[in-house]
Order: structure tokens, then C-alpha cells, then sequence
């Protein structure tokens, strides 16, 4: 791995391949972050339940669904993962099932 600083930005090269940058980008997340990734299966406003809605089937098991709190920011990458493949990945550092409701760290994927 090289290491290479340009002003107050580090930026580092790592191995290729999907896993490699899994590692990367949780290693400079923190030590305990891992990442989760599921399929986008509807999405949805809800009025009187708090606004919009989203529920996800998870890889490592279980579905979630979550109507309310969802930021514009977040939503619009639901979106774009429903509109494509679907698929959705998190980073989270929370124990259990609360790191599936875990949003501070979102992405659509191919």
C-alpha cells in the first residue's frame, strides 16, 4: 500500500477488487465498522406514518422497513438504487440489527 498527502488530504492506494476497497474504506471509518448490504424492495410516501418509507432485504439475513427520518440525501440514493440494481450498502459500527437502520453511512451499488 502506498501513502501519498497532498495538503491536508491523504489519499491512499490499495490492493484492487471490490473486498479490498470494502476494507479500506472501513478501516478509515474506524475499527469497528463493517459493512452490510441488501436489496432495495419499495419504496413509498407515507402522509400520516411520517413521510417516506423503505424496506430492504438483507444479505446477511432479515428485512427491514423504516417509514420516517429518512433524509433527502438518503433518499434520493434509495432512489437511485431502485431505479438500477437495487442494491444498497451500509457502514455501520452498531451492534446487531440497529446497524440495518444505520444511514450515516450509505451507498447504491452496482
Amino acid at each position: 500500500m502506498a501513502k501519498k498527502s497532498v495538503g491536508n488530504v491523504k489519499r491512499q492506494i490499495h490492493e484492487s477488487g471490490e473486498k479490498a476497497l470494502e476494507v479500506a474504506q472501513a478501516k478509515n471509518a474506524g475499527s469497528d465498522f463493517k459493512w452490510h448490504f441488501g436489496k432495495v424492495n419499495s419504496l413509498g410516501s407515507y402522509a400520516i406514518a411520517g413521510g417516506r418509507g423503505v424496506t430492504i432485504n438483507w444479505e446477511g439475513g432479515g428485512i427491514t422497513s423504516q417509514q420516517g427520518n429518512i433524509t433527502d440525501d438518503q433518499w434520493e440514493l434509495f432512489k437511485l438504487a431502485f431505479a438500477t440494481t437495487g442494491r444498497v450498502a451500509i457502514l455501520s459500527d452498531l451492534p446487531g440489527e440497529e446497524a440495518y437502520y444505520d444511514y450515516r453511512f450509505l451507498e447504491a451499488v452496482r
